[in-house]
């Protein structure tokens, strides 16, 4: 949902300034993507106290060092698979994060959370499908991107969401559009599969097990 030229026109840009910014200088791209756990868990106990709208904007703003990291580890020429890694992995720490806190709310808030509950798990479900089908996929060699909704239009919906008051619709939209997603990823996978098959192209028979 968020255009692919404009995002990358937005890394492209982030990357500028940063590179411009001297006060970066002394961070390393692991502080940044720390940085953007430290400040999901302010989101938390922004939701907990129902300052719903001022969660979304520092969730947006705890998102942006997503960016900053990758640009910054590029900038000083220090990118590494570790890095990477631990990118990924405390980008799926701060969504899921941020629905625990949405969980808490409902279920202090509202009389009967069951929708809310329900919508929350399918959305959260959604985004860690949607991200480990490509983790999966590409550790067998295909190509697992794709699909209506990456992380950048999961941040900036529920973000949006928050901010505009509107959380039932984002949440909606989540448990919708994230699980199609990883539906699209899944089937994009199948159809490569099949293509590897009719090339006559094997899997390595040590990445046919399940890792787990």
């Amino acid at each position: 949902m968020v255009p692919k030229r404009l995002e990358q026109q937005v890394r492209v840009r982030v990357e500028e300034i940063v590179a411009r910014t001297p006060g970066l200088i002394n961070l390393t791209p692991d502080m940044l993507t720390l940085m953007t756990l430290v400040l999901t868990l302010g989101v938390i106990l922004l939701l907990v106290r129902g300052a719903i709208p001022w969660a979304g904007a520092l969730f947006l703003i705890a998102s942006a060092f997503d960016m900053l990291d990758g640009a910054l580890a590029r900038a000083k020429h220090v990118a590494s698979q570790f890095g990477a890694f631990l990118d990924s992995t405390i980008d799926r720490y701060s969504e899921m994060l941020v629905f625990l806190g949405l969980l808490i709310f409902y279920q202090r808030e509202v009389a009967d959370p069951t929708l809310y509950t329900v919508l929350i798990f399918l959305a959260a479900n959604g985004s860690l499908l949607t991200s480990y089908v490509r983790a999966r996929a590409e550790s067998l060699g295909f190509d697992g991107r794709g699909g209506l909704l990456e992380r950048p239009g999961r941040v900036i919906i529920l973000s949006l969401g928050m901010l505009s008051g509107w959380t039932i619709v984002s949440l909606w939209l989540l448990a919708t559009l994230a699980n199609l997603s990883a539906l699209q990823r899944f089937a994009s996978v199948w159809q490569q599969s099949r293509h590897d098959r009719a090339e006559g192209r094997k899997l390595p028979a040590a990445k046919q097990g399940n890792p787990g």
